[in-house]
């Protein structure tokens, strides 16, 4: 431990000699992908399924589409292989540049030759092996370089909350986890040998399998561990230096709390961005430190020069302004956008059996905006009020809701959270909410057991009824946003997405997507659109607010209470220092560089 420490140390002592070098590079690299490449690739996607008039990628339509569509496939997987190479490029550069400033000897020009050889070496056939490392090594490679494009691989919430409600899948998540880490560990080596030393992907990887045999991992676990805690200590202690410094103007007269705002606020995003490349830095060195010696094929020793110090300044000096104009809108409130408030299926905090009336009235006292409800059609196609394709959870009874009669149902007792209640018909709920002047996000259930006029008829006895009382719908199944809209133009409708794979441009209203890969720019776009976006299902409050400032237009919550407190401290002015613990704690979300 003693020598990890001493590492540590001279580490952070080579960093201050360089810091704003370090400091240039990791900006520049990671402006770059976000304002150029992000987009190049976002608009040849959307070009391509335009072409090839497909309106969204789904799980629901992407065997259509490997069958009818092939060209379109192949040209989505040439983007994908050209994403490979911009990320290892990315990664390639911050490792050459890391090397070269230690040593004193950086042009820009040098590192990008260095970096295209690194590109240029790249054998086609290899990036798919380079594909597998990048996945495996993602939970590492965050202590070097925070990647745009490898931060939208991830694993939607839902899909792990779903997983951890069962112990079998609970205890084959931790053992996939822990596998994943092991291997991400003993195959650590492998990017830096491919850049240092020329490698290809597999002679790489099993250079990297060699190195760490016989426990060589554990250094490396050690190292990792050692770095992370380090930085999250002097993280915590700078932010509650900034923020209880804060507390203290705060009190002071007008206009001091406002200008200190924007000082220590603009103080903690240059701040964590020192404190960021230092950590990658940090971690490079102590890691890959026999690999940083050698000099490296192509190698062409050059000191720092004046143009390098010039691009640093003005790069920085651009970057502070825009910042500064976007704090000072942040601190005025001046982005504040209010989200409807949608409480998931009627209920809030287990307030009742969802999708009941009772539990709906009682849900209606918190105030929110819409109440978010299920329907299925039932065996005489009628609508009753229920999400599960099956009634065994509720009911008890091992029946689909279009094997029964709308009297069968409702005869039926559902049973939850310690609560009963009968089901109910979507006659009597909507008779009911229009009564208490509730607002209602229908969300239509379809099976392959359906009625094929089931959207005419639910139109034609229920369109008027939605339209006046302002209610909206939506839908798992894009054929009913397509067939519903073209039915009744004038319902508003939106397309439910439990991935945010691209950015679809279709018939909906807009789009009510799963939180944990719904993104700022996807808002943004959707928003130039004249397209909603809704959330769901959200109860952490962080990530209520979190949403709030990526400007949703609407948070489904099961937690009506935590909204509601949620919303309101988000709307009301509150002091400066509790503005600078919000945007600490929840704008700055993954490698997004507005608030």
């Amino acid at each position: 431990m003693k020598k990890i420490w001493r590492e540590i140390g001279q580490g952070t002592g080579q960093f201050k000699r360089h810091w704003l070098q370090y400091l240039a590079l990791f900006i520049s690299v990671g402006l770059i992908i976000q304002l150029l490449w992000i987009p190049i690739f976002r608009l040849v996607t959307t070009f391509v399924l335009q072409a090839g008039e497909i309106p969204f990628v789904s799980y629901q339509n992407i065997v259509t589409i490997i069958r009818e569509h092939p060209l379109v496939v192949l040209v989505l997987l040439v983007e994908l292989l050209l994403v490979l190479v911009v990320i290892y490029w990315q990664f390639a550069f911050i490792l050459l540049g890391v090397r070269d400033i230690s040593r004193e000897m950086i042009t820009v020009r040098g590192v990008c030759q260095e970096a295209w050889q690194c590109v240029r070496r790249l054998h086609w056939a290899s990036l798919f092996v380079l594909l597998v490392y990048f996945v495996l090594v993602i939970p590492f490679a965050d202590l070097v370089f925070r990647t745009p494009l490898l931060a939208k691989v991830q694993v939607p919430q839902f899909i792990l909350d779903y997983l951890t409600r069962s112990g079998l899948l609970l205890t084959l998540l931790i053992i996939f986890y822990l596998l994943m880490i092991f291997l991400g560990v003993r195959l650590v080596y492998a990017l830096p040998l491919m850049v240092y030393r020329g490698q290809q992907p597999r002679t790489a990887l099993a250079s990297s399998w060699q190195r760490t045999r016989k426990m060589a991992w554990w250094p490396v676990i050690a190292r990792l561990l050692t770095i992370s805690i380090v930085a999250a200590l002097v993280m915590a202690i700078f932010y509650a230096t900034v923020v209880g410094a804060q507390w203290v103007m705060d009190v002071l007269p007008h206009p001091i709390p406002y200008l200190s705002a924007n000082l220590n606020l603009l103080l903690v995003q240059f701040g964590s961005e020192i404190l960021t490349t230092w950590t990658g830095v940090l971690t490079i060195n102590l890691l890959f430190r026999p690999l940083l010696t050698m000099a490296g094929p192509n190698f062409t020793p050059s000191i720092i020069t004046r143009g390098v110090k010039r691009v640093v300044g003005v790069g920085l000096a651009l970057l502070a302004l825009v910042t500064v104009i976007s704090d000072g809108l942040y601190l005025n409130g001046s982005e504040n956008h209010r989200p409807v408030t949608v409480s998931h299926r009627g209920v809030a905090d287990k307030n009742g059996v969802q999708n009941s009336i009772a539990t709906m009235e009682k849900t209606h006292r918190l105030h929110p905006d819409y109440v978010e409800m299920d329907l299925h059609e039932t065996k005489d196609h009628q609508f009753v009020v229920l999400h599960d394709e099956n009634l065994k959870q509720l009911t008890g009874v091992n029946k689909r809701p279009s094997q029964l009669t709308l009297k069968q149902l409702t005869r039926l007792t559902a049973r939850e959270n310690g609560h009963s209640a009968k089901i109910a018909s979507f006659d009597d709920y909507l008779r009911v909410a229009n009564r208490l002047h509730q607002k209602l996000l229908v969300e239509v259930k379809t099976t392959p057991y359906d009625s094929p006029d089931m959207l005419r008829r639910f139109d034609r006895r229920y369109g008027n009824n939605l339209v006046q009382h302002h209610a909206k719908i939506h839908s798992l199944d894009y054929s009913v946003v397509q067939r519903l809209k073209k039915i009744d133009p004038r319902l508003y409708v939106m397309y439910i997405q439990p991935y945010n794979f691209t950015y679809p441009n279709i018939a909906a209203n807009g789009y009510s997507m799963e939180y944990s890969t719904l993104t700022y720019d996807f808002i943004t776009l959707a928003h130039l659109q004249g397209k909603q976006v809704y959330s769901w299902t959200v109860n952490n409050p962080n990530v209520m607010k979190q949403l709030m400032y990526k400007n949703a237009d609407g948070i489904i919550t099961d937690n009506m209470v935590e909204l509601n407190r949620a919303v309101a401290q988000y709307e009301s002015h509150g002091s400066y220092a509790r503005k600078i613990l919000n945007y600490i704690m929840v704008v700055p979300t993954s490698t997004e560089f507005a608030p």
